[in-house]
């Protein structure tokens, strides 16, 4: 019992500073996929609330989009590696995000003693969406430069009203996002679920932008833990090749994050289970601490 008050006490600090203040989470990767994960990630989010602290959720969904699509005979396409996103896929995307997974969430939330609310970009002209326009790694045009590939229905946040946001979250309740914007030509966009959530951190001015994964955060080269790095730490380690493939995007999307007003993100491992409240609420943290 002496354990337990020892350890609320050192949690005190930090319960005092972050009152009153905004963490974008967003959650995705295998613990969507992992009942316990999900109840002890519904569980973190609700005492997030009841300290004072505003959780904002932005969830991905991947996995299961991929599953849909082939229980429904849609076939992937790709050029280069790089998936397309038709017609057809964007509306099973939103009906996957938008539906199944975001409605999920906020039972989990629910079953844990709080309030959510499932909404995605689209709601109260959240997010309006820009097209993405992606250059091939592998084709090349006469001029030498990379090939612009169509993707399709895939976009990035090109504004961000946080109108319903803080609606919802002044209600005394829990924003559960899914990741679909909304173009100035009135179509449908699928937007990466780290991106978005990094916008909204951004647009929010938020504490915390927390981005759990399936690694305990950034390696160096010996597969030691980085927990504290600036963003000119971020672009020397990308040159010299310490971190690569997925890992780049999500640290850049930190980095324009904690650029555009968000004071710090965090890298870490969702399979942990309630990895987020040891990084925030103890002197030891769980993961990789970005900060400007």
């Amino acid at each position: 019992m002496l354990d337990k008050a020892e350890t609320l006490i050192e949690a005190l600090p930090y319960l005092q500073r972050y009152a009153g203040r905004t963490f974008v989470v967003k959650y995705g990767g295998h613990a969507m996929g992992d009942p316990e994960l999900a109840e002890d990630f519904a569980q973190d989010i609700v005492l997030l609330k009841a300290c004072g602290i505003n959780p904002v959720v932005v969830h991905g969904g991947g996995p299961q989009i991929g599953r849909m699509l082939k229980a429904l005979g849609i076939e992937s396409q790709f050029v280069d590696g790089l998936r397309v996103t038709d017609k057809q896929t964007a509306e099973v995307a939103e009906m996957v995000l938008a539906g199944a997974i975001n409605k999920e969430l906020v039972s989990w939330i629910s079953r844990a003693g709080g309030k959510a609310i499932g909404i995605s970009g689209k709601d109260g002209g959240m997010v309006i969406a820009r097209k993405v326009q992606s250059k091939s790694p592998k084709a090349i045009e006469e001029d030498g430069e990379p090939l612009v590939v169509d993707l399709g229905f895939v976009g990035e946040p090109d504004r961000i009203d946080t109108t319903v946001i803080d609606t919802v979250c002044a209600a005394g309740m829990i924003p559960v996002i899914a990741p679909i914007g909304v173009g100035e030509d009135g179509e449908t966009y699928n937007i990466n679920a780290d991106t978005m959530a990094g916008a909204i951190a951004a647009a929010l001015g938020a504490s915390r932008l927390f981005l759990l994964t399936d690694v305990p955060g950034v390696l160096d080269k010996d597969r030691n833990l980085l927990t504290d790095l600036s963003p000119a730490d971020i672009a020397a380690l990308a040159e010299d090749g310490t971190i690569q493939g997925g890992m780049i995007p999500k640290l850049e999307t930190c980095v324009h994050a904690v650029e555009a007003g968000c004071e710090a993100a965090v890298v870490l491992d969702g399979r942990v289970p309630h990895a987020m409240l040891l990084e925030i609420f103890t002197s030891r943290g769980a993961g990789t601490l970005i900060r400007a």
